[in-house]
């Protein structure tokens, strides 16, 4: 088991996401489902038989996912980021995981799911040209980088190189 695991509270749907989740990763798979019981119905809300949590792992990291009611909902203090190795792959995850969600919440690479989750798809390009000790590479790649919603990573590199 692992040490650390993130739990995602939603209010019903984590079944629903969970599904969807495993569904756009390679590696994902769909882990045990824990159902609300009789007991604690008067402090959780939840309805017998109806889903309190369900486990899945996404690239070999577990998550839990939590219904836990409307209480609490997603912000963008805290995202999942994807580490990818070319466009293909960030166009891949960027669809998939931007589809039905906040177009509005889009910028830099980050994408809002239709569950309210953010993610940031990242090109591990990208961490070389930002990380680059020429000051003049990685300034011109932030600026380059900070006008996009979708990364282009050709741009990127054209900015990093000065072209």
């Amino acid at each position: 088991m692992q040490q650390i695991t993130p739990c995602l509270w939603f209010d019903t749907q984590a079944e629903e996401a969970a599904k969807y989740y495993v569904s756009i990763f390679k590696d994902g798979t769909l882990g045990r489902i824990q159902r609300y019981g009789e007991t604690g119905q008067d402090i959780t809300g939840g309805k017998p038989g109806s889903v309190l949590t369900v486990e899945f792992t996404l690239n070999g990291q577990h998550f839990t996912g939590l219904n836990g009611g409307p209480l609490f909902k997603f912000s963008e203090a805290i995202s999942l980021q994807i580490y990818c190795k070319d466009q293909e792959e960030f166009d891949y995850y960027w669809a998939k995981l931007g589809a039905g969600g906040d177009a509005k919440a889009q910028q830099c690479g980050w994408v809002k799911d239709k569950f309210g989750l953010s993610w940031q798809v990242v090109p591990t390009v990208l961490i070389d040209f930002l990380q680059d000790p020429d000051k003049q590479k990685s300034e011109r790649t932030m600026g380059a980088m900070l006008k996009m919603k979708k990364l282009d990573i050709a741009e990127l590199k054209r900015a990093h190189d000065g072209k």
